[in-house]
């Protein structure tokens, strides 16, 4: 077995609420360690102008990068490997890796979502070259005045393309499987002027800058960018492996402190919450980092 490694708090992932949890508990004077995958949802934002103190904007490779640096002033050891087991034990908690067993009185699961993608034709290229954006509420008033695609079932995607219609006279929803949207869905669609085509979406293709959704009846609709409603999958089978409590979607419960229902195991961000924020789950990660610091033993000098 690899040896054995023990700290204070260990932190399963290493996203912005993995990465503040880290830094808080670090200045804390704590031996923290970060397990990451490398597969923080925030790798895909090309640019936020919605986290607070970047009026500018910044892109999210350059962000996390940021937080890992800073972490890593303050002694925090960020292992890129995946945790594929985490169990109860004696000092808290045991997580097995490729590279090490480790062992933590706390631990902080900060593993986020991931969006769904079906295998569409050009997709994942829209994704690459930034065209698809996953949140309204972090860029939809940088999508202000310009041709947005809202993609997705009628009754899932309604919502969104309702909620971006505020930035936008230009508003269609695309689906993906040609199913008639209700009758109110229909009417809220249409009161709002948001366009529903008859026909689905069978594949993208790049125009210059913009996207261009291929119909099923041949047609074609450009667009500046566009908004999957899609769903995801919460990573949070940590967690519930031990017991913690979740909802229908896997998003942990957790009290105001964000402790699980599993003693010393915490969850902050995406996997917490459904309003998917950087500086939601950077708020998250300061109060579990503190009541971590505060319910371990004295750490005098």
């Amino acid at each position: 077995m690899p040896q054995l490694n023990r700290t204070d708090s260990l932190v399963i992932g290493g996203g912005p609420a993995g990465l503040t949890a880290a830094i808080y508990l670090a200045r804390y004077r704590r031996k923290v360690v970060v397990i990451d995958s490398g597969e923080s949802r925030a790798v895909l934002i090309p640019e936020t102008h919605n986290y607070p103190g970047f009026a500018d904007g910044i892109a999210g490779p350059k962000l996390l990068d940021a937080l890992a640096k800073q972490a890593k002033t303050y002694g925090v050891a960020i292992i890129n490997d995946r945790v594929s087991d985490l169990q109860k034990a004696e000092a808290g908690f045991l997580a097995r890796c490729s590279q090490a067993d480790i062992s933590a009185q706390r631990v902080v699961l900060a593993t986020g979502l991931v969006d769904r993608n079906p295998p569409i034709p050009g997709l994942k290229e829209a994704i690459d070259h930034g065209a698809i954006r996953y949140c309204p509420i972090c860029d939809g008033f940088e999508a202000s005045d310009l041709r947005i695609g809202v993609l997705g079932s009628a009754a899932d995607a309604a919502s969104k393309a309702l909620f971006l219609r505020a930035y936008s006279k230009d508003v269609a929803l695309l689906t993906l499987d040609g199913k008639a949207a209700s009758e109110a869905v229909c009417r809220d669609l249409a009161e709002a002027s948001i366009r529903l085509p008859a026909a689905h979406v069978v594949a993208f293709e790049r125009l210059d800058e913009r996207m261009v959704a291929v119909m099923s009846d041949g047609s074609h609709e450009s667009f500046d960018v566009i908004y999957p409603a899609l769903g995801c999958d919460v990573r949070s089978r940590l967690g519930t492996k031990l017991g913690a409590r979740h909802n229908t979607l896997g998003c942990l419960e957790v009290d105001v402190h964000q402790q699980t229902t599993v003693s010393g195991l915490y969850a902050v961000g995406d996997i917490v919450s459904d309003l998917h924020q950087i500086a939601v789950g950077t708020g998250h990660a300061a109060v579990a980092a503190t009541h971590i610091h505060n319910s371990l033993p004295r750490n005098f000098r």
